[in-house]
C-alpha cells in the first residue's frame, strides 16, 4: 500500500522533466523546419505550377518523375538502411542526401529547359526521400517511447509552421513584387528553398548522434549488410502484425503522397488561379500545425490505429471532392462547344448569345471549383501532418532500436515502392480517360484498400498496441 504513493509520485516527476524537449529532440525536429520547404515550394505549391506552365503536359510529366524518384529511393533504401545501422554511418548518410537534394534544388533554378528542370526535380526529390530515411531513424536516437508520438508530432508542426508556412510567404511576398508569371520570382522562391533546407539542417548535424548502432568489421561489411537486410525482410514478413501494419501504410502513404505532389499541376491543368491556389495551400500549412499536435494528443485517448483510420477516411472525402472540383470545369468546354456547333447556321446575335452564355457557364464552374479547392486544401490540412507523424512514431515503437535504420529502410521501400504507382496511376488514367478530375478519383482506390487492410487487421494491429 506504501509503495503506490510513490510510483505516483515518481510518474508525476518523471512527467513534469518529459514535458520539456531536449537539447536532441530540439534539433532534431529542425530538420522538419529545414527541409519542408522543399515540400511546399518545390513538391506542392510553387514549382509545379510553374513547370505546368512551361511544359504542355506538365502534369503527366511531373507524376512520371515522381514514381522514378521514388523508384531509385525504394529499391535502395533497405541497403541504405542497413549500411546507416553501422555505427558513425547515419549521420554521413544523411548529410550526404541533404547535400544532393539542395545542390540539385539549385539547378533547378539554373535551368530554363523543361527537361534540366525535370532532371533537377528527380534528383533533389532523391536527395530529399533519401534524408527523411535517416531523419526518421534517428527519432529512435534521440527520445524514448513514451515520448515518440509528441516528439514525431511536434516534429511535424514545426515543418508546417517554420518550415512550410514562413518561406512560403516570403516566397509568395518575393513573387507578388515581381509579378506572378515573371520567372525570376520563382527562380528566387527556388534558390531560398536550398538555402533554407542547408542552413537549418546544422542542428541535427551538430547536436543529433547516433545512440544505437551496430559494430562491424570492415572486412565483412558487404557480407553482413546483404544478410542483415534477408533477416529484416524475412522478420517483417513472418510477424503478422507489423506486416498488416506495413501493408496498409503501403497503400495510404501512396495516397497522401500523390495528393501532395498532384495537387496544384491538377489545379493548374484545369484551370485554376495560380494566386488562389498557393494561397490556399498556405491555408493549409497553418491549419496542419494545431492539427499535427492535436493527432498525438487524441492518439492516446483513442489509439494511433483509430487515428490513422479516421485520416484515411478524410482523404476518400478529399479525393472525392477533387474530382467534382475537375469534372464541373471539363464538362463546361464540351458545353461551350455544341452551343456554338449547333447555332452555327443561326443569325449572329442568337449565336453570339449561346456562346455568352455557355462561357458564363464556364466562369461559374471554375469559380465553383475554386472553392472546393479550398475546401480541400482546408480539409488536408486537418490529416495530412497528423497521419505522416503517428505513423512514423507507431512503426518506431514496434522495432529494435539498434536496427531502426534497417527497419525503417523497408518502412521505406515499402512507402517508396508506393509511391510510384499514385502519380503513374493519376497519369495514366489521365492519359486514357482524357480526364484530370478521373485521373485523381483514381487515388481513392489506394486509400479504399488501405482502410481495408486496416479494419480488417484491427485484432492483431491491437496487440502492438497493447504491447507498446
Amino acid at each position: 500500500m506504501t509503495e503506490q504513493p510513490r510510483s505516483s509520485q515518481m510518474s508525476k516527476q518523471k512527467g513534469k522533466k518529459e514535458k520539456k524537449f531536449t537539447k536532441q529532440e530540439i534539433s532534431w525536429m529542425f530538420y522538419d523546419w529545414a527541409n519542408s520547404i522543399y515540400a511546399t515550394n518545390i513538391m506542392a505549391a510553387i514549382f509545379p505550377i510553374y513547370f505546368s506552365a512551361v511544359c504542355s503536359n506538365g502534369d503527366s510529366m511531373w507524376g512520371y518523375g515522381t514514381s522514378i524518384a521514388t523508384f531509385v529511393v525504394a529499391i535502395s533504401a533497405p541497403f541504405l538502411g542497413a549500411i546507416g545501422d553501422y555505427k558513425g554511418m547515419k549521420k554521413r548518410l544523411l548529410v550526404f542526401f541533404m547535400c544532393l537534394g539542395t545542390s540539385f534544388t539549385l539547378l533547378m533554378a539554373i535551368a530554363d529547359n523543361w527537361r534540366l528542370m525535370l532532371v533537377g526535380y528527380v534528383i533533389s526529390y532523391i536527395g530529399f526521400l533519401g534524408g527523411n530515411l535517416f531523419y526518421d531513424s534517428f527519432l529512435t536516437d534521440v527520445t524514448t517511447k513514451e515520448k515518440m508520438d509528441k516528439v514525431s508530432s511536434y516534429g511535424y508542426a514545426m515543418g508546417y509552421f517554420g518550415g512550410s508556412t514562413l518561406p512560403f510567404v516570403i516566397s509568395i511576398g518575393i513573387m507578388t513584387i515581381l509579378g506572378f508569371d515573371n520567372p525570376l520570382g520563382v527562380k528566387i522562391a527556388v534558390v531560398l528553398t536550398a538555402v533554407w533546407w542547408a542552413v537549418f539542417s546544422i542542428p541535427i548535424i551538430r547536436n543529433v548522434h547516433q545512440v544505437h548502432y551496430q559494430e562491424i568489421p570492415p572486412k565483412h561489411f558487404i557480407g553482413l549488410t546483404l544478410k542483415s537486410v534477408g533477416n529484416t525482410f524475412s522478420a517483417i514478413f513472418k510477424r503478422k502484425s507489423i506486416f498488416i501494419f506495413v501493408l496498409a501504410y503501403f497503400f495510404y502513404i501512396d495516397g497522401v503522397n500523390t495528393v501532395i505532389n498532384m495537387a496544384t499541376a491538377y489545379g493548374s491543368k484545369i484551370g485554376l488561379d495560380t494566386v488562389g491556389m498557393i494561397l490556399a495551400l498556405l491555408v493549409t500549412q497553418i491549419v496542419a500545425v494545431p492539427f499535427s499536435i492535436l493527432f498525438s494528443v487524441l492518439s492516446k485517448k483513442f489509439g494511433s490505429i483509430r487515428m490513422i483510420s479516421f485520416a484515411v477516411s478524410m482523404y476518400i472525402f478529399i479525393c472525392i471532392v477533387g474530382y467534382y472540383m475537375g469534372a464541373s470545369i471539363e464538362s463546361a468546354p464540351k458545353e461551350l462547344c455544341a452551343h456554338a456547333a449547333h447555332f452555327v447556321s443561326s443569325a449572329e446575335t442568337s449565336h453570339d448569345h449561346f456562346v455568352i452564355s455557355a462561357s458564363l457557364d464556364h466562369a461559374k464552374a471554375i469559380d465553383f471549383s475554386e472553392r472546393l479547392f479550398w475546401i480541400m486544401a482546408l480539409l488536408v490540412g486537418t490529416v495530412q501532418g497528423g497521419i505522416q507523424a503517428i505513423s512514423r512514431s507507431y512503426y518506431g515503437k514496434i522495432i529494435p532500436k539498434e536496427r531502426s535504420n534497417e527497419f525503417f529502410g523497408f518502412f521505406d521501400i515499402f512507402g517508396k515502392f508506393a509511391a510510384i504507382i499514385g502519380p503513374f496511376l493519376y497519369a495514366t488514367i489521365t492519359t486514357i480517360t482524357n480526364s484530370s478530375a478521373k485521373g485523381i478519383l483514381s487515388v481513392s482506390v489506394l486509400f479504399i484498400i488501405a482502410l481495408g487492410v486496416l479494419l480488417v487487421g484491427r485484432k492483431q494491429l491491437a496487440v502492438i498496441q497493447e504491447v507498446t
